[in-house]
């Protein structure tokens, strides 16, 4: 069984993708960037903000799917630059304090609309 994601509590996809897919009891959720769902408009500001705005868009994608952020088994974090891991990971532990994901960072040469953050979950749905 796979059904397809589509909420207003996230960015629309700005591409051929979904937002997120539920299946086999796990939700995967699309990498997210820090778009304000409401106008689809980048938020602007330091990694904090941008963090920020990223994880609001997944907790509210994860909660109109019936999941939460409790529910997070894995995440990788793209970093436009690396010397930012432990600005991201204050924003990230106020998302994740108790029992917090896997996860994996990495620091790549470019994202979606030269963005600092990108962030993607798996969670139990």
């Amino acid at each position: 069984m796979r059904d397809v994601i589509v909420t207003n509590q996230g960015p629309k996809a700005i591409g051929p993708y979904s937002q997120g897919i539920r299946a086999n009891g796990f939700i995967y959720l699309s990498g997210q960037i820090p778009l304000d769902p409401a106008t689809q408009q980048l938020v602007e500001g330091d990694i904090h903000a941008q963090t920020d705005r990223v994880l609001r868009n997944i907790q509210g994608m994860l909660e109109a799917s019936g999941s939460s952020v409790a529910k997070v088994v894995k995440t990788t974090v793209f970093l436009k630059n690396m010397s930012e891991f432990t600005a991201m990971n204050e924003v990230y532990g106020m998302y994740f304090r108790d029992n917090p994901p896997a996860r994996s960072t990495v620091e790549v040469a470019r994202l979606p609309k030269d963005v600092l953050v990108e962030i993607e979950v798996i969670a139990l749905a």
